[in-house]
């Protein structure tokens, strides 16, 4: 099932609902509980698509992926992990503002995993019990930002800096997924996510143990190969079959 948060050409009002074939069923109620459709349908040419939550936290996990011919090495003890504010995230057709004296940021596509129940302390095997659905991210940064030391937050925080969209998918196999992104229609990442390094399973785990994870957050997965910087004007479209496009064009701030 695909849900998904939106607009209309016409009005500005927030509205919910499933995307099938070629409309929008609108619902209301509760994301993670029951939803009552009103039996209100629109073409999805009359919709504009908004992120489809507004998370309650944003973890993301660095340095996840290798490349096709490279040799996974071992599943980290300690993993790279971040957080990223609420300010930064948009929806699919919003500008992604470069910040004031930058010229470029990175472009990251990647695999966002929506938590659907409160958990602390679970083993990599209960994972798919507590996993609402997914959708595509784009983990945008600044590395000039990113501490010396080590910590990324920074650089990671601007606001417009993690589009989400268009759709959740709750019925989506992770493990054949493939991820891929175009600037400007030029091709620049595609990678089946089977080359990540800490597996999503055991990436979930880890965070739980630290952390009690709650209903609407968000886990960036990572990035394969070929993120890259992007300028003002540049489009970027991140894919996952399954969910669909998540395009942004990058502007200068305002």
């Amino acid at each position: 099932m695909k849900l998904a948060r939106f607009t209309l050409t016409d009005d500005s009002v927030i509205r919910s609902g499933i995307v099938k074939d070629k409309v929008i069923q609108e619902f209301t109620g509760d994301l993670f509980a029951t939803l009552t459709l009103t039996g209100k349908t629109f073409p999805l040419e009359n919709v504009r698509f908004l992120a489809p939550l507004m998370p309650r936290h944003i973890i993301g996990i660095g340095k996840n992926f290798v490349g096709e011919s490279v040799e996974k090495p071992t599943v980290p003890e300690m993993p790279i992990l971040f957080f990223k504010p609420l300010n930064t995230v948009i929806g699919p057709g919003d500008k992604v503002l470069l910040p004031h004296g930058t010229e470029e940021i990175k472009f990251e596509s990647e695999l966002a995993v929506i938590i659907g129940k409160t958990a602390k302390n679970i083993e990599p095997g209960q994972v798919n019990e507590i996993i609402f659905g997914y959708t595509v991210a784009n983990d945008f940064g600044v590395s000039h930002y990113f501490h010396p030391e080590g910590h990324w937050t920074i650089g990671k925080a601007f606001d417009t800096f993690c589009p989400l969209g268009p759709v959740i998918e709750t019925e989506f196999d992770y493990r054949s997924a493939r991820i891929q992104a175009t600037v400007n229609d030029l091709v620049k990442q595609d990678s089946l996510i089977e080359r990540i390094i800490t597996p999503i399973d055991v990436m979930i785990s880890y965070i739980s143990k630290f952390m009690t994870l709650m209903q609407g957050d968000v886990i960036l997965t990572g990035t394969p190969a070929g993120a890259d910087m992007v300028r003002d004007g540049d489009i970027v479209d991140c894919y996952i079959e399954g969910i669909g496009h998540l395009r942004n064009i990058v502007s200068a701030s305002n």
